[in-house]
C-alpha cells in the first residue's frame, strides 16, 4: 500500500496567519476635587481602599485639593471601573480614562 502526499493549499503565508494583538493602553482612576469632603477624608479614603502609606495618600489628596485631580490607579479597565465605583461609595468624585502618555 503506498500513501499518496497531501497538498495543503495555505491562503495567506504562516507568518501573517495570526493576528497581533497590541496590549491595552493602561487606564487610570482620576479623583476630582469637590467642595463636600475634608481632606483628612479623602487622605482615609486613600490609605483605606489603595492601602497607601500615609505620606502617599497625603501627596495625593494635595494633588487633589490644589491641581483639581490625581490619578490615584492604573490597570485594566474593568480594574479601574472597580475603583472609580469604590470611590462613588465612599462619596468621591471619580472618573476613569486612558492613560494617553
Amino acid at each position: 500500500m503506498s500513501v499518496a502526499p497531501i497538498e495543503i493549499e495555505r491562503t495567506k503565508p504562516a507568518e501573517e496567519a495570526f493576528e497581533v494583538v497590541e496590549p491595552d493602553v493602561p487606564w487610570v482612576t482620576i479623583v476630582h476635587n469637590d467642595p463636600v469632603n475634608l481632606m483628612s477624608y479623602v487622605t482615609y479614603v486613600f490609605q483605606a481602599y489603595f492601602g497607601y502609606s500615609k505620606d502617599k495618600a497625603h501627596k495625593l489628596m494635595l494633588d487633589v485639593h490644589n491641581k483639581g485631580r490625581a490619578v490615584v490607579s492604573s490597570g485594566t479597565r474593568e480594574e479601574m471601573e472597580r475603583d472609580v465605583q469604590a470611590m462613588h461609595g465612599y462619596g468621591l468624585w471619580a472618573t476613569l480614562s486612558q492613560d494617553r502618555k
